[in-house]
């Protein structure tokens, strides 16, 4: 009901600024606002320029998701519907939707850029045909928020420091992987966390420098852990009948404004992380805001602990929820990204 309501509210919104419009617009439903720099600076003036950024007679109508009302675990159910024409979706939290499209982004895969960009390639194609057959809407792009790391109120010396404590997750393998250490794993959404752990319901939690510069984490933690254990993509789906009316030139007018947006948004992703990496631990140059967090080294061995992981933990969770949703699940993700890992 709630869903429905949100979606009743939205079409009225949208359908008074489509009363003024002078050129056709597609409703984008965007990223949070609260997710920081990558929405206000590179998807904003993406979607505001839509017509100049892609050579199309068409406009956008852009608002982010959290703005509309809508909840970003509701982003497949959302494109699906036609509400929306193009809409941000956050894999973390579609997922529990569509686990295959949590692929990409396992625990100890895709921790660091580089990686994550094979992977990412590896698995496009068939993220875009899931999404096609299953959810009627077109894979255009994505960007990542950049390596998930450690916060912590408290001194912490490495990951075995993580038994007993009370760790913000935010996905289902990643509270595995925080069990097995022997921590306790907290599901908290991000615009809850400052406040959790300001009063204690949690004692660390896990986001990327630039996210958790922009919210204020470094206010109430002391300490920093650079070790990524995720990098949280975020994937733009365009409604596929709405995709498939478009002329083949102006498809591929718009399907090369999103490659360009893309390469933009990934170099852009990265320049944030350095720089919040650096800001939050006092160092310069730092374009955000300074802070004091004490930065802790992650050993060779708490690396391996996150690599293996992926095949001990974060894997076979994922392969046997996603395995009940599609049989080919898997198997589709072994023949995808073995290669690109070096995984049998």
């Amino acid at each position: 009901m709630k869903l429905k309501l949100a979606f009743a509210a939205a079409t009225l919104a949208l359908a008074a600024a489509h009363a003024h419009a002078d050129n056709p617009k597609l409703r984008v439903a965007g990223s949070l606002v609260s997710g920081g720099m990558i929405q206000q600076h590179k998807e904003q003036p993406f979607f505001e320029n839509f017509a100049k950024n892609t050579g199309l007679p068409l406009d956008a109508e852009y608002k982010p998701v959290d703005v509309l009302g809508v909840k970003d675990a509701d982003g497949l159910r959302i494109i699906k519907s036609g509400l929306f024409d193009i809409v941000a979706l956050r894999l973390a939290q579609v997922s529990r939707d569509e686990p295959f499209f949590l692929g990409p982004d396992l625990v100890g895969l895709s921790t660091d850029y580089d990686t994550a960009r094979k992977v990412v390639d590896a698995y496009s194609e068939a993220f875009d045909k899931r999404l096609q057959e299953r959810h009627g809407a077109k894979l255009l792009g994505t960007y990542p928020f950049g390596p998930q790391v450690l916060f912590c109120k408290g001194a912490v010396t490495g990951l075995a420091d993580l038994k007993g404590k009370k760790v913000r997750v935010s996905d289902l393998s990643l509270a595995k992987f925080i069990e097995k250490l022997g921590g306790i794993p907290v599901t908290l959404a991000f615009g809850e966390t400052q406040q959790a752990l300001e009063r204690g319901v949690a004692d660390c939690a896990i986001t990327g420098p630039s996210s958790a510069n922009s919210a204020g984490w470094p206010e109430v933690t002391t300490h920093v852990m650079p070790i990524g254990f995720q990098i949280h993509l975020v994937a733009y789906a365009m409604n596929l009948k709405k995709w498939q009316a478009l002329p083949a030139d102006q498809q591929a007018k718009l399907a090369a404004a999103f490659k360009r947006y893309e390469a933009d948004t990934w170099a852009y992703s990265r320049e944030l992380w350095n720089d919040a990496s650096r800001c939050n631990v006092g160092q310069q140059p730092c374009n955000g805001k300074r802070y004091a967090l004490k930065e802790v080294p992650a050993t060779a061995a708490d690396r391996k602990v996150v690599r293996d992981a992926l095949t001990s933990v974060s894997l076979p969770l994922w392969a046997e929820i996603c395995d009940k949703s599609f049989d080919k699940c898997s198997a589709t993700w072994k023949q995808a990204l073995g290669p690109v890992i070096g995984l049998k």
